[in-house]
């Protein structure tokens, strides 16, 4: 099963102790504001979907790093405010970036991505089981 990975840093001391109710709350903030997504699993394939809306394709990048594939993605800004006053905006801008972990049957040397209508799906394969009979090993005595 794929894993979001956590940002944390997983080698505790005493300063990263202290403060941890500080980093755990800029967690689940960065968290709540990361774009949704939804990882599922098929017999020839596991699927990530990451919800990307007005991000170009060309601000999207994918990088896999042993077995911890990472999305990075920007939203940019860019508005023109000649006669014209803001009321409100609830736009958001910023960098995104997610982390899964790949369980060990993930087919490294064959993963796709597919950017379209604001959504990223991210296809990786899986390593198919040998179906070979299995292997006797003689037992012998001391």
């Amino acid at each position: 099963m794929v894993e979001k990975v956590s940002q944390s840093n997983a080698t505790p001391d005493w300063l990263s102790q202290l403060y941890a109710p500080v980093r755990q709350f800029g967690e689940r903030i960065a968290e709540f504001l990361a774009p949704a997504s939804e990882a599922s699993v098929k017999p020839e394939s596991y699927e990530i979907a990451i919800e990307l809306p007005g991000v170009k394709e060309g601000d999207i990048s994918v990088e896999l790093h042993d077995s911890t594939l990472t999305v990075l993605a920007e939203k940019r800004s860019s508005r023109e405010e000649k006669d014209r006053s803001y009321f409100f905006s609830e736009r958001q801008y910023g960098s995104y970036r997610r982390v899964f972990r790949l369980p060990p049957d993930a087919d490294s040397s064959k993963i796709t991505a597919h950017h379209e209508d604001g959504v990223l799906t991210i296809l990786i394969a899986k390593i198919s089981p040998d179906k070979a009979s299995p292997t006797r090993i003689k037992v012998q005595r001391r």
